[in-house]
């Protein structure tokens, strides 16, 4: 023991030099690869700024940008041994987006992403692998399947906005819609993807698994047993094997020649046709991977229709007369009353509510940054090389409020067929991505926000409780109000509707 103690003693002040001389190295690459960009002159050793992100990112990512907005739309910082940069020019992030491949930029989706999400995500393939799932996932959002999904959003909303009048109708006590929205969203992800094939145990533990992902995703990174993140990979692969299973069973539906009935049957149905016609099984159609790519659709369509559906409520309710447009319209084509679901056709007419739905996802994206790992250095712009290994942060939240008319007022009308802003601004509105990685459920994801928009705002007469900073951006790990959107709901309609799908 005293020859142990010794031997320390005479190696301290040896492993301290050496301590000291990485944490020197680290700061010197640190500002090397910052140059002149804006942004912290020290930063934490080892972790860097990391703790200020989890404990407030909102307050972090503001700074990025407010430090971004000083230069060239550019800033600078670092966490746990990865160099990052903030981009908030428009014109700059599209260089990220247009230059998406393997000797360019890979998207992560999360800063520790590929830990997080595992090999079968659709975010790392590339090239013809990516072109190849992309092609197989085109018969998911035909208008056909589109309508299937309709008929099947519906239902469940239904189902939710029914329990939320029994339960929290009369307008006497306020009500958090957060934990609300995300149930709703999580139901009708799981009815529409893979339905018929969870029963209720399996939801239950696909509920479980995903909020342990939740926070996980929020978490330091650190992958060991007890920690958040740990938990969070150990979900993910939890409902990517739950997801491979219903793959498995929806091909053996779908080899019988039976009608598709969820998002999961219109895929494993084009891929037992091409495999029936003589050709090779495609790529990435095994179960397992199949798995893996459906959990990349419930990631992307819970937690941003979650934010979505949030912000829809706050924004109606702080413009009366945006809402009192969304009624009247919606009361000309479609009553609650009627018993009868709303239509493709009738939903296609709708045309002021998908412009209320397209100013809610420019006004408060979801998503506010698409991150993404540079594999070899990159020049992005006369005087700034980014250097390989850099994580660069693209901000679709910067580029909602560059270029459009008025960019800080929330207006529906800038979406309509005289303005046509989604088009005249179109670089900037990348909500939902841009060039190959463009996000491939759009449509999806917008039916959906405009069929709550139509139905909540039908059925519920509803009063923001005003608190201060109820509408300041917290991540969870989208983006939402404050508060939860508090609000007090009282119910519109004399009847409420039985609607089902038969």
């Amino acid at each position: 023991m005293a020859f142990s103690v010794s031997i320390f003693a005479s190696l301290a002040p040896y492993l301290v030099s050496l301590l000291l001389l990485f944490l020197l190295i680290e700061q010197l690459s640190y500002l090397v690869k910052k140059r002149n960009l804006p942004g912290p002159l020290f930063v934490p050793p080892i972790i860097g700024n990391a703790v200020s992100l989890v404990r407030d990112p909102t307050s972090f990512w503001y700074k990025q940008s407010a430090t971004a907005g000083t230069s060239r739309g550019l800033s600078a910082n670092y966490l746990i041994g990865k160099f990052i940069i903030y981009i908030r020019d428009t014109e700059l992030s599209h260089q990220i987006f247009s230059n998406v491949g393997l000797n360019a930029f890979h998207p992560l989706g999360h800063p520790f992403g590929k830990q997080l999400f595992g090999d079968h995500s659709l975010i790392y393939l590339f090239g013809e692998d990516h072109k190849t799932v992309r092609r197989h996932l085109a018969p998911n959002f035909t208008p056909k399947a589109l309508s299937t999904y309709s008929d099947l959003q519906q239902i469940v909303m239904f189902r939710h906005l029914r329990e939320w009048e029994e339960s929290f109708s009369g307008g006497t006590k306020p009500v958090s819609m957060r934990d609300l929205v995300r149930e709703l969203n999580l139901e009708t992800s799981q009815t529409v993807f893979v339905g018929p094939y969870l029963d209720k145990e399996a939801r239950n533990r696909f509920r479980t698994d995903y909020n342990l992902f939740n926070v996980g995703s929020m978490a330091l990174p650190i992958n060991l047993p007890g920690f958040a993140f740990s938990k969070a990979r150990r979900a993910v692969m939890n409902l990517e094997e739950t997801l491979s299973v219903c793959a498995g069973k929806s091909k053996e539906r779908m080899a019988t020649g039976e009608e598709p009935k969820c998002l999961i049957d219109f895929w494993m149905h084009a891929i037992i046709t091409e495999i029936e016609s003589g050709n090779p099984p495609p790529l990435h159609s095994e179960d397992e991977a199949i798995g893996g790519l459906l959990f990349d659709f419930l990631f992307a369509a819970q937690d941003a229709s979650t934010s979505s559906l949030l912000w829809a409520v706050a924004f109606l309710e702080s413009n009366p007369e945006v809402l009192s447009k969304v009624r009247e319209e919606v009361a000309k084509i479609w009553s609650p009353e009627s018993g009868e679901l709303i239509t493709a056709d009738q939903l296609a007419e709708m045309k002021y509510t998908r412009a209320v739905a397209r100013e809610v996802v420019r006004y408060r994206p979801p998503a506010t940054m698409v991150p993404h790992i540079a594999t070899n250095d990159f020049p992005l712009t006369e005087s700034y090389t980014i250097p390989k290994g850099t994580i660069v942060f693209p901000s679709v939240f910067d580029s909602s409020f560059q270029g459009f008319t008025e960019p800080n007022r929330f207006d529906p009308d800038r979406f309509s067929e005289t303005r046509q802003e989604d088009q005249v601004f179109k670089r900037n509105y990348l909500a939902f991505g841009w060039g190959a990685h463009q996000c491939v459920g759009q449509r999806y994801a917008l039916n959906h926000l405009v069929l709550f928009i139509a139905m909540f705002s039908s059925l519920f007469d509803f009063k923001r409780l005003q608190t201060d900073g109820c509408d300041d951006i917290i991540y969870c790990p989208t983006i939402s109000p404050k508060d939860g959107c508090t609000v007090f709901l009282s119910k519109r309609v004399v009847t409420y509707p039985n609607l089902s799908l038969s």
